[in-house]
C-alpha cells in the first residue's frame, strides 16, 4: 500500500501561481526529497498537513483520501517543522516522555536520544542545548509515536556538520525500518545527500533530478569519462559531484560556469556544484545550448544575461537574471562577439 499519493496538486493565489501539477508517490521504505524555493516548500507542507487548501488536486494517505482532516492521520505521521521551538524548561528526556504520553504510545526514550546523539544531554535543560542539538531533539520527537511517514522541512538548515551526518544516518535508519521519509528543502545538495530520489519543483512543475549513486557501483563496472564517449547527438546532461553521488544537470538549468584549479564549478540557482570536466571541454559541449565564453575563466548561459554593465573603457560585467543578480566579468576582447551574438551594435 502506498504511504502517500499526490495527484495533479496545484496552488495559485490571485495572479500568483506557486506550483503546478505535482504527481508523486511514496512507498514504505522510501525516502524522497522535493527541492524548491523556500516559500513554495512552505505551501507544499501546509497543504500536506491540512493547514492550507490546494487549488486543485488530490492527496491520499495510506490508501485513503485526505480532505485536510489532519487529526485522522496525525498518529501515523511525524512532522519536523523548520520553526518548531521546544519546551526549553524541560530536559530532552522529559520532553520526549511528554509527547509519548500525549500520543498514548510506549517508546524507548533512551533509544530515541541515542539515535540523535543526545544521550549525554538527556538530563540537561533544553534551553542550554545548542541550536543543532535542539534540531536533533525535534527529529527524535517526530518518531516518538512510531509513525509510518516522516515529513521534514529544511531539516539541515543552519545545523553543524556533525548534526548533518547524524541526520543522514537517522534517515537511513528510518528507511531500513520500512518507514517512509519526505524531505522538503531549498538546498539541492542537501536533498541529494539525504535521499535517493530528488524532485525539483519550479514553475515547470515537478521533475525528477537525475542522480547516480557511486556507492551502488560494483567493481566490475567501468567508470567512463563523458568527454571520451562519441555520441551521435548533442550532450544533454552535465555531470556534477555531490559527495558520493553524481547529479546530471540539464544545460538550461545552469546559470554560469566558473573555472577553479582546473575544474569547473556549475552555478545553479544560487548553489555551486563541482564538475570534473574542464571549462574548455564544457565550452565545446555547451555552445549549441547558448553558452558563451565571456572570460577565460567563465562560461555564461546567454539566456540568463539581463544587462551588460560598463564600468570603464576596458572593464565590463554581465548582470544575470538570477535571484542573486550575479555579476560575472566580460573580457574586452569578447565584447564585439557578444554584441554580434545577441544582435546589438
Amino acid at each position: 500500500m502506498k504511504v502517500l499519493t499526490i495527484r495533479r496538486l496545484e496552488k495559485a493565489e490571485q495572479n500568483k501561481v506557486w506550483f503546478t501539477s505535482i504527481d508523486l508517490e511514496l512507498q514504505p521504505g522510501e525516502a524522497k526529497a522535493i527541492h524548491c524555493e523556500r516559500d513554495i516548500g512552505t505551501y507544499v507542507l501546509s497543504i500536506l498537513i491540512g493547514q492550507t487548501a490546494a487549488t486543485n488536486g488530490e492527496i491520499d494517505y495510506f490508501g485513503q483520501s485526505f480532505n485536510g482532516e489532519w487529526a485522522k492521520v496525525r498518529n501515523r505521521m511525524g512532522v519536523v517543522f523548520l520553526d518548531d521551538p521546544p519546551y526549553e524548561r524541560l530536559t530532552p528526556s522529559a520532553y520526549l516522555q511528554f509527547f509519548q504520553r500525549l500520543y498514548g504510545k510506549e517508546a524507548d526514550v533512551t533509544e530515541l536520544l541515542r539515535q540523535v546523539h543526545l544521550l549525554d544531554k538527556q538530563k540537561v535543560k533544553i534551553k542550554k542545548l545548542s541550536y543543532s542539538e535542539k534540531r536533533r531533539l525535534a527529529f527524535a520527537k517526530a518518531i516518538v509515536h512510531d509513525p509510518e511517514l516522516v515529513i521534514l522541512e529544511e531539516p539541515d538548515q543552519n545545523i553543524d556538520l556533525e548534526s548533518k551526518r547524524i541526520l543522514s544516518k537517522w534517515i537511513r535508519s528510518l528507511v531500513e525500518a520500512n518507514r517512509s521519509v519526505l524531505v522538503i528543502t531549498s538546498n539541492l545538495e542537501s536533498a541529494i545527500s539525504m535521499t535517493d530520489y530528488v524532485y525539483r519543483l519550479n514553475e515547470n512543475g515537478l521533475k525528477l533530478v537525475e542522480v547516480i549513486d557511486g556507492r551502488n557501483q560494483t567493481q566490475n563496472e567501468t567508470s567512463v569519462d563523458p568527454t571520451d564517449v562519441t555520441r551521435p547527438f548533442q550532450l544533454e546532461r552535465i555531470p556534477a559531484k555531490v559527495n558520493e553521488k553524481m547529479i546530471l544537470f540539464d544545460p538550461t538549468e545552469i546559470d554560469y560556469i566558473e573555472s577553479h584549479e582546473g575544474f569547473a564549478n556549475l552555478h545553479v540557482k544560487g548553489q555551486v556544484f563541482l564538475c570534473t570536466m574542464t571549462l574548455n571541454e564544457l565550452d565545446g559541449r555547451l555552445k549549441p545550448f547558448g553558452f558563451f565564453r565571456c572570460h577565460r575563466s567563465y562560461l555564461v548561459n546567454l539566456q540568463k544575461v539581463r544587462e551588460v554593465m560598463t564600468w570603464s573603457r576596458n572593464s565590463y560585467s554581465l548582470i544575470l537574471d538570477t535571484a542573486q543578480h550575479d555579476s560575472i566579468p566580460l573580457s574586452k576582447g569578447r565584447l564585439a562577439e557578444l554584441k554580434q551574438l545577441i544582435g546589438i551594435s
